[in-house]
């Protein structure tokens, strides 16, 4: 009885541990079934990419430019998202490291529609990235754009 009790217990102080360290604030998971949890999925040699254009002045005008040509049509204008597709100048995309953002550029997410963008050469993929994230997060919404379209 002991054992059985002493078994039960062990196996539920794990999970009480997470709700509670949870409820504290101390883990931060992101949202599986967020849009942009595919931004954490991006390997960790990627995410430590850092942005080899970041001090190039031409990058941010150049991402613009391809911007316009090939991510507008589904992520706005402005790109504040669109139901085609998400903000990208949610919080969770702007504070994202700069090699997750070009993961996600090369490999899409094909099964929420995501094209692969690997047919672009890198550095117009770096410039895209300086673009994005020269944005800064938007600015208070309105309700109705707060809801994220499928990433």
């Amino acid at each position: 009885m002991k054992i059985s009790l002493l078994l039960g217990l062990s196996a539920l102080l794990p999970t009480g541990f997470h709700f509670f360290c949870a409820a504290q604030g101390t883990l931060e998971k992101p949202d599986p079934t967020s849009v942009y949890a595919e931004l954490e999925k991006a390997p960790a040699k990627y995410r430590a990419k850092a942005n080899p254009l970041v001090k190039d002045k031409d990058a941010v005008p150049a991402g613009k430019v391809l911007f316009v040509e090939h991510c507008a049509e589904c992520h706005g204008d402005d790109a504040l998202g669109t139901k085609k597709a998400p903000r990208l100048r949610a919080q969770e995309v702007q504070s994202a490291p700069s090699g997750a953002v070009a993961w996600i550029l090369t490999n899409g997410v094909v099964r929420k529609g995501m094209p692969v963008w690997s047919k672009l050469p890198e550095p117009q993929r770096w410039q895209l990235v300086s673009y994005v994230q020269s944005l800064g997060p938007a600015p208070a919404e309105a309700p109705e754009n707060k809801t994220p379209a499928k990433l």
